[in-house]
């Protein structure tokens, strides 16, 4: 079997984690899901969507919502026992999401003492 490698789903699936192929430059935290952030977390947005696709119906309307470059977001709360949904803040505005919603918001976690002043 030393031919073709099989090709599974799994292999076309972004990691939850971290985005390999945008590794992030020195001195820089790594982007991830704005998903997988817990309750208390700060960060800023770094995109929405992949970076070489075109934007869905759903990440248009992120974006629209205040999802930008930059925007600082806090995650403030979610509910128990399923986690879902959860409450975030960007800038000034306090939204209710389902985590399946914001998968392809991806941060940069901050400090809550190096806030940067925003």
């Amino acid at each position: 079997m030393g031919g073709a490698a099989t090709v599974t789903r799994a292999d076309r699936v972004p990691s939850l984690e971290i985005r390999a192929a945008e590794a992030p430059a020195p001195g820089r935290v790594p982007a991830v899901r704005l998903s997988l952030l817990p309750p208390g977390s700060i960060a800023l947005v770094d995109h929405v969507g992949a970076r070489n696709a075109p934007l869905s119906q759903l990440e248009r309307r992120l974006l629209e919502l205040g999802f930008v470059h930059g925007e600082r977001v806090e995650v403030v709360t979610e509910a128990r026992p399923g986690r879902d949904p959860f409450v975030v803040r960007v800038g000034s505005t306090t939204l209710a999401l389902r985590r399946r919603e914001v998968e392809t918001v991806w941060v940069e976690p901050q400090s809550r003492s190096g806030d940067d002043g925003q």
